[in-house]
């Protein structure tokens, strides 16, 4: 059984025991259940149900394991002939969930 649901703007395909990394949920601690109400799509497995846009009745229900940082990102402006150099760089921050129960 897998699921497709929405969070950040973005779309994760999730099954029960997954570790997954989304964007940072503000919603709580490390430990704390969340559910996630925006399933796209469903497959348990008979019936695949697509949702117009979400599919009535289903959630799936996760846990924080952690926060964590994704790969730093280099960047770096230039123009050129003025002596004018700088880098930078960015760590996406991300909330690792493990999906526990995907279900009505």
């Amino acid at each position: 059984m897998y699921a497709i649901i929405k969070t950040g703007g973005k779309q994760y395909r999730v099954a029960e025991g997954d570790e997954v990394d989304i964007e940072l949920l503000n919603r709580g601690e490390v430990g704390t259940a969340i559910a996630f109400e925006e399933v796209l799509f469903v497959n348990d497995g008979a019936t695949p149900q697509v949702g117009q846009p979400f599919v009535a009745g289903w959630a799936v229900h996760a846990e924080i394991v952690a926060e964590t940082a994704g790969k730093k990102v280099v960047s770096m402006k230039y123009k050129r002939r003025k002596n004018q150099r700088r880098k930078f760089g960015h760590r996406q921050h991300y909330s690792r969930v493990k999906i526990t129960r995907i279900g009505q």
